[in-house]
């Protein structure tokens, strides 16, 4: 239900199955993302402090669909408990803070709304104009982000995955990874020193440079750009820079082998 828009009717079922079952934390946290959906931050709030009771991680700070009660004035301080409670259970991971809820807060604006997309797609048209509408929205949230991840790394530098943790780091990637290409240049090399401290996922580098390279029509090297042939109504990868070290690239940055293609012995 959830997933075609029935907001109402997702937030009954869950609301049914955790009077069965309390201590179910995937309907619990499917729950609370419904009651925020639906701007029902009351109920949201009250069930978020029972989820967080029960599983202390930063899902909740990079989730889009709290992008609703973000805007609450209770925000503030319900992401301050769940901070406190991830470094006592964490020791203390994030030597910058304020980075980071930045960067949880990109992250979440970044993944959100694809699922309305995908509906306004399957229940009007692709490239219907509910669902163009909806791209040029997410559009102009995609420039915001990459004007805001600019001035911050500006001031602070490129996030650190010792500094801001694992979530917050990949938020950057992410953002870049749906910039355009002037931003991607110019900071893939950022991105390569980073990794080369452990200090980045060299997937991300992977993933970044692919993408770089296809968009400039160049072959690709680590083989994760792929592209839509009409002909045949398939996916197929963009050209391979060489066929014959496309897997060993591939393990080297910690991505699985392609198959159909050699592998190192």
């Amino acid at each position: 239900m959830r997933n075609e828009g029935d907001i109402k009717g997702a937030i009954q079922q869950y609301g049914k199955l955790y009077h069965l079952n309390p201590c179910d934390l995937h309907n619990l946290y499917n729950y609370t993302c419904a009651l925020s959906q639906l701007g029902l931050n009351d109920s949201c709030y009250k069930y978020l402090y029972k989820y967080i009771e029960m599983d202390t991680s930063t899902t909740i700070l990079i989730e889009p669909d709290f992008l609703t009660i973000r805007n609450d004035q209770r925000w503030n301080e319900f992401e301050n408990k769940l901070i406190s409670m991830i470094n006592i259970k964490f020791n203390n991971p994030y030597k910058n803070i304020q980075y980071a809820k930045a960067l949880w807060k990109l992250s979440a604006l970044d993944q959100a709304y694809f699922n309305e997309i995908g509906i306004a797609g399957r229940k009007v048209g692709m490239n219907s104009s509910v669902q163009r509408a909806l791209w040029k929205f997410k559009y102009m949230i995609n420039k915001e982000n990459q004007k805001e991840l600019s001035d911050l790394i500006g001031k602070n530098g490129w996030p650190k995955i010792s500094e801001v943790g694992t979530e917050a780091a990949e938020a950057a990637f992410l953002i870049i990874q749906h910039s355009d290409l002037d931003m991607q240049k110019r900071y893939i090399y950022i991105l390569k020193e980073q990794c080369e401290q452990k200090e980045a996922n060299w997937l991300h580098y992977a993933l970044l440079y692919d993408r770089i390279q296809t968009a400039e029509n160049k072959p690709q090297k680590y083989g994760t750009q792929s592209r839509y042939n009409e002909n045949t109504n398939n996916l197929e990868l963009f050209p391979l820079e060489d066929e014959t070290k496309v897997n060993e690239w591939r393990n080297e940055v910690g991505l699985e082998l392609l198959a159909g293609y050699p592998q190192k012995n």
